[in-house]
Protein backbone atom coordinates (compact mmCIF):
# COMPACT_ATOMS: atom_id res chain seq x y z
CA UNK A 1 0.00 0.00 0.00
CA UNK A 2 1.43 3.80 -0.62
CA UNK A 3 0.06 6.63 0.73
CA UNK A 4 0.35 9.54 -1.48
CA UNK A 5 0.62 13.57 -0.35
CA UNK A 6 -0.62 16.12 -2.65
CA UNK A 7 -0.08 19.91 -2.73
CA UNK A 8 -1.67 21.86 -5.11
CA UNK A 9 -3.03 25.00 -6.02
CA UNK A 10 -6.80 26.14 -6.98
CA UNK A 11 -8.35 28.74 -8.50
CA UNK A 12 -11.80 28.08 -7.03
CA UNK A 13 -13.10 28.69 -3.69
CA UNK A 14 -12.16 25.65 -1.53
CA UNK A 15 -15.76 24.66 -0.69
CA UNK A 16 -16.49 24.53 -4.20
CA UNK A 17 -13.59 22.42 -4.87
CA UNK A 18 -14.38 20.25 -2.22
CA UNK A 19 -18.19 19.74 -3.49
CA UNK A 20 -16.52 18.02 -6.26
CA UNK A 21 -14.12 16.31 -4.90
CA UNK A 22 -16.38 14.66 -2.11
CA UNK A 23 -18.88 14.06 -5.26
CA UNK A 24 -20.41 10.38 -5.40
CA UNK A 25 -19.09 10.15 -8.76
CA UNK A 26 -15.78 11.12 -7.98
CA UNK A 27 -16.03 8.26 -4.64
CA UNK A 28 -17.06 5.97 -6.80
CA UNK A 29 -13.93 6.19 -9.35
CA UNK A 30 -11.88 6.37 -6.48
CA UNK A 31 -13.52 3.20 -5.16
CA UNK A 32 -13.09 1.52 -7.97
CA UNK A 33 -9.94 1.69 -8.06
CA UNK A 34 -9.48 1.05 -4.56
CA UNK A 35 -8.09 4.65 -3.61
CA UNK A 36 -8.72 5.74 -0.04
CA UNK A 37 -9.39 9.30 0.62
CA UNK A 38 -7.77 9.61 4.00
CA UNK A 39 -7.75 13.91 4.28
CA UNK A 40 -8.51 16.71 2.12
CA UNK A 41 -7.90 20.27 3.44
CA UNK A 42 -7.18 24.29 2.82
CA UNK A 43 -4.04 25.93 4.14
CA UNK A 44 -4.36 28.32 6.88
CA UNK A 45 -2.15 30.41 5.49
CA UNK A 46 -3.43 30.43 2.28
CA UNK A 47 -6.99 29.88 0.89
CA UNK A 48 -5.77 28.57 -2.55
CA UNK A 49 -3.76 25.92 -1.41
CA UNK A 50 -5.04 22.24 -0.79
CA UNK A 51 -3.08 19.25 0.55
CA UNK A 52 -4.98 16.24 0.05
CA UNK A 53 -3.65 12.31 1.34
CA UNK A 54 -4.84 9.11 -0.23
CA UNK A 55 -3.68 5.34 0.27
CA UNK A 56 -3.91 3.11 -2.56
CA UNK A 57 -2.33 0.56 -4.46
CA UNK A 58 1.65 2.01 -5.65
CA UNK A 59 1.16 4.23 -7.97
CA UNK A 60 -3.03 3.84 -8.46
CA UNK A 61 -2.83 7.28 -7.18
CA UNK A 62 -0.85 8.72 -10.25
CA UNK A 63 -2.63 6.73 -12.60
CA UNK A 64 -5.83 8.12 -11.99
CA UNK A 65 -4.25 11.45 -12.26
CA UNK A 66 -2.75 10.96 -15.06
CA UNK A 67 -5.68 9.62 -16.88
CA UNK A 68 -8.26 12.38 -15.25
CA UNK A 69 -6.73 15.83 -15.42
CA UNK A 70 -9.00 17.53 -17.88
CA UNK A 71 -11.55 16.55 -14.95
CA UNK A 72 -9.31 17.28 -12.33
CA UNK A 73 -8.57 20.74 -14.07
CA UNK A 74 -12.35 21.44 -14.36
CA UNK A 75 -12.84 21.29 -10.80
CA UNK A 76 -10.01 24.37 -10.19
CA UNK A 77 -7.32 21.94 -9.52
CA UNK A 78 -4.47 24.22 -11.37
CA UNK A 79 -2.10 21.32 -12.36
CA UNK A 80 0.74 22.52 -12.80
CA UNK A 81 1.23 23.47 -9.11
CA UNK A 82 0.39 19.77 -8.05
CA UNK A 83 3.78 17.96 -5.87
CA UNK A 84 3.05 14.52 -5.02
CA UNK A 85 5.27 12.79 -2.08
CA UNK A 86 4.50 9.16 -1.81
CA UNK A 87 5.20 6.89 0.81
CA UNK A 88 5.53 2.99 1.42
CA UNK A 89 4.94 0.97 4.72
CA UNK A 90 7.25 -1.31 3.90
Amino acid sequence: METTVWIFSINVPFEEWAAIYDSEDVQKMHAAVGLTSLFRGVSKEDPNKVCAVHQAPAGVAQKIFEDNKEMIRGAGHIIESTVISAYSDS
